[in-house]
């Protein structure tokens, strides 16, 4: 059977989920109409919705018409809740904008159109409500066409000459089809529509089912079938539980098959699937397999995510809705915060959009959110699910900071025994492109490993500004340059390296206060647009008259989301119930009271201990700290900037440069003691006097008898994966397959070694992950803990054992060869490993063979060489004759 699926979404009061009984209801999926208002929608399954009447969690529908089955998923219309719409966009073939005849083109319903563009999914367009007195198709179509785009067409009058004559506008195909047939295929409108080049516009009353057929033969004529490969893929889109509790993680299947049982992972994490389940409205099918195509909810995951790729399927970007409102929630007298924690952290699996932000110093529970409705429902859940009665306090607008000039940020770290400096080059970004992270370094400066390390921890952790203590954005960090030492160095190093060299730059940089603007439509009374456009002045906000219908004027604007949070309430109260305002999230503009803000947070970002702006430096065996002014009086490193001004006056003078003398090794040693060796002390500079010195005079070694000590091998496993062609290509396929073959060849060659072989993959990615040491027949493997890798685990391992065992590391990372090698373990390239497994396997082989080949018993071998000689004489003498 063919599947589709498809979303309804819609601003609040559109008639979206009277949409969606109505296309039940015509499908035969359904035998009785529900109303909202009667609390008894089909897809309003949670008392929370039918007590309010409106949508607050994505729900789905399966329903058939023909033979195709289609899913139907209803999002949530408010704009509160324009976090859970966007993550079921990412599962849908087509998109349905539900569009109120009677109200027309809303802010929110250009929010929406702006995603259903950002995530290139092709659209319907049903106009509701049109059985209500006043409404205009004519009107509504150009108002359709004019704020949304002049490509949405009525496809409801598909029999007219001008229905083509605005298709052929659409398109250059469908306009060389139409002037050569007179007409336009089905087979090219549904592609045009498909390729989002043509936007089908129907129009009826879901009420009372008028144009709802119209609309489902719409729909099954102008869409197209997805085809799906055969490998696996899976979109997780959303996280509940049931009523019993059971954790549910509701994905579509993009490829291949999935069954119950089957193995999930998405390279971190890896979990059996103990259930499928297939939704519609409340209840569910439990199913032991399905195919590609369709969306379901599965039991048995409890690390999956909201937005996660499964197979051949991506990871999602972050969503472009996020919460600008911040409150503190109030707990009973005497309930212990640390209690409420895990369950709001429950909460916020199901709902990313909530969240929640604990306060270590000051004790409290902080949640983010997009408007004060999600507050009354995160309240209600809290009151059904675990039987707390919460507040909130007052609320506050969640702020961001940006940089407004280019500056380079350098962190050092470098107590006794460690060792990391990082250069980053902090750049300011267009209005809302957030962080991009890069690297623009030599890997002869600083190895390709250390640098993903740099990244990594450039996105491990939201960064805070330097006025406020708010979240950094809008601009790109790119790690320029950076040192390790070749045995100090260790991961933890580098973190610290990278938090320091971003901070130390934002407080060089002029950093620019940021707060969220809401694009407001406000429909007032035509003799009340002076006062209206007075208050948007008063509110810091920017408006103009949009058009005057009758007696009423629309107006269309941006202000901040501070001065606009309560003006509804005004806008009621003085135009006495006929004025309307529609806000939707613009994205975040320089703030236009910084000063005051700035004052009012008070924030002191040298005295912010989790977050320092200076560096650590060591000098005669000590380390001490440099404020952020000084870092770059003491960095070992040469300036990014002076770097770029040195280059081009080389350039300028190479021919000359060319004509010098080669400086001498000598005076390179010099310079080394001078330079790189000059802030570790005395000692390093000894051994390098001492190596100069070793040839110039005569060495007597004496033997002495070395212990035996057991033997240790340590695999850096997915370095050796990515490193031999035919486990690269088993991983691109299925990475647990290619881990288990490692494994299986490392347990051969143990029982042919006879050393103990530790094999490390890298789990530092995963929250909240502990440590963990698994025996696989004979070997051990190890998943490292969070925000640890496999190189730090091994050189951890290789430095605190190297006197009590002999330890070889197989990994071809060049960094990590240098740093083992400097604690004297032996090193295996993955090139050496293997040739070692393959050389073990045959000698096992020729011992095998050497043991159970068959020895004849041949006469010659038992006569004595005097008879081989007189039967040797007979025969030339025979010969001879």
């Amino acid at each position: 059977m063919k599947r589709l699926c498809i979303g309804l979404m819609a601003h609040v009061d559109a008639g979206k989920t009277t949409l969606s009984e109505g296309l039940l209801y015509v499908s035969g999926k359904i035998r009785k109409l529900g109303r909202v208002d009667n609390k008894d929608a089909y897809l309003d399954t949670y008392e929370l919705e039918r007590a309010r009447g409106i949508t607050i969690f994505s729900k789905q529908a399966v329903f058939e018409v023909g033979d195709t089955r289609i899913t139907l998923l209803d999002t949530p219309g408010h704009v509160d809740f324009s976090a859970e719409m966007e993550r079921t966009l990412q599962v849908l073939d087509y998109a349905i904008l539900v569009v109120s005849g009677a109200d027309g083109v809303q802010g929110h319903t250009k929010t929406l159109w702006h995603l259903l563009e950002i995530y290139k999914m092709p659209v319907f367009l049903f106009v509701n409500k049109m059985d209500q007195s006043g409404t205009n198709k004519d009107k509504i179509i150009n108002e359709i066409k004019k704020q949304l785009d002049d490509r949405c067409i009525d496809f409801g009058t598909d029999t007219k000459d001008d229905f083509f004559d605005q298709l052929a506008m659409c398109d250059e195909l469908m306009m060389e089809t139409y002037l050569e047939k007179g007409y336009v295929e089905t087979s090219k409108i549904s592609a045009a529509v498909k390729e989002r080049k043509v936007f089908p516009c129907f129009f009826g009353s879901a009420l009372k089912l008028e144009g709802i057929e119209e609309f489902i033969d719409g729909l099954m004529k102008y869409t197209i079938i997805p085809r799906y490969p055969d490998e696996f893929g899976a979109k997780i889109f959303k996280i509940t539980r049931d009523e019993q509790g059971n954790r549910l993680t509701h994905m579509k299947l993009t490829g291949g098959k999935l069954k119950v049982k089957d193995v999930l992972t998405n390279g971190v994490w890896e979990e059996k699937v103990n259930q499928i389940r297939i939704y519609s409205g409340e209840k569910f099918e439990a199913v032991s397999e399905v195919d590609a195509g369709t969306v379901f909810a599965v039991t048995g995951l409890t690390q999956s995510r909201p937005g996660e790729g499964l197979g051949i399927e991506k990871a999602s970007s972050a969503p472009v809705l996020e919460p600008v409102l911040q409150y503190q929630i109030i707990l009973p007298e005497g309930y212990d915060p640390r209690v409420m924690l895990p369950k709001l952290r429950q909460i916020e699996d199901e709902e990313p959009e909530l969240h929640i932000v604990w306060d270590e110093q000051l004790q409290e529970i902080r949640v983010q959110v997009m408007g004060e409705v999600q507050i009354e429902i995160l309240q209600s859940l809290i009151r059904s699910r675990f039987g707390v009665e919460v507040g909130f306090d007052a609320g506050r607008i969640v702020y961001k900071e940006t940089i407004a000039n280019t500056v380079e940020g350098v962190g050092h770290f470098e107590p006794l025994r460690h060792y990391a400096e990082v250069h980053l080059l902090l750049e300011p970004g267009e209005r809302g492109s957030g962080l991009k992270f890069g690297t623009d370094c030599n890997e002869d400066v600083l190895a390709k490993s250390w640098q993903r390390l740099v990244l990594t921890h450039l996105e491990e952790k939201v960064h805070k500004g330097v006025l406020t203590g708010s979240a950094i954005t809008d601009m790109k960090i790119t790690l320029v340059s950076g040192r390790a030492h070749n045995k100090h160095t260790q991961g933890g190093d580098f973190r610290e390296a990278t938090y320091r060299a971003v901070r130390q730059g934002l407080k060089e940089a002029e950093s620019v206060l940021l707060e969220p603007y809401y694009d407001f439509q406000l429909e007032v009374p035509e003799k009340m647009v002076g006062r209206a456009m007075t208050d948007i002045e008063k509110m810091h906000g920017t408006c103009e008259i949009s058009q005057i219908n009758g007696e009423t004027a629309i107006l269309v604007g941006s202000a901040p989301v501070v001065t606009m949070r309560n003006y509804q309430k005004e806008v009621v109260a003085y135009t006495k119930g006929l004025g309307r305002l529609f806000c939707s999230l613009k994205g975040y503009e320089p703030c236009h009271n910084a000063d005051e803000v700035i004052e009012r947070i008070g924030y002191d970002s040298e005295r912010d201990v989790e977050n320092p702006t200076g560096s650590v430096f060591c000098a005669n065996g000590v380390g001490f700290l440099v404020s952020w002014d000084e870092v770059k009086n003491y960095m070992h490193l040469e300036s990014y900037f002076q770097k770029k001004d040195d280059e081009e006056d080389l350039n300028r003078h190479r021919i000359l440069r060319s004509q010098e003398k080669a400086i001498s090794l000598e005076e390179i040693d010099q310079i080394m003691n001078k330079t790189f060796y000059a802030n570790q002390g005395r000692k390093s500079v000894w051994k390098k006097q001492r190596a100069a010195e070793r040839h110039d005079r005569p060495v007597t070694y004496t033997k002495r008898q070395e212990e035996k000590k057991e033997e240790y091998l340590l695999v850096d496993g997915y370095n050796i994966i990515y490193a031999w062609p035919e486990l690269k290509a088993l991983a691109d396929e299925n990475l647990d397959s290619a881990r288990m073959k490692l494994l299986d060849l490392l347990s051969n060659y143990q029982w042919i070694r006879r050393c103990h072989v530790i094999v490390v993959f890298d789990a530092y990615r995963v929250e909240g992950h502990q440590e963990e040491i698994i025996d696989y027949y004979n070997i051990h493997m190890v998943y490292t803990r969070e925000a640890q890798t496999a190189d730090q685990y091994i050189e951890k391992f290789a430095y605190e054992n190297k006197k009590n065992y002999n330890i070889t590391v197989a990994t071809s990372d060049g960094l990590q060869q240098i740093i083992v090698r400097g604690d004297g373990c032996a090193l295996l390239s993955a090139r050496e490993l293997k040739a070692e497994l393959e050389a073990a396997n045959e000698r096992i082989r020729q011992e095998y063979s050497k043991v159970h080949r068959i020895d004849r018993n041949y006469l010659a071998a038992q006569l004595s060489p005097k008879a081989k000689q007189h039967i040797e004489n007979l025969i030339k003498e025979e010969n001879d004759k």
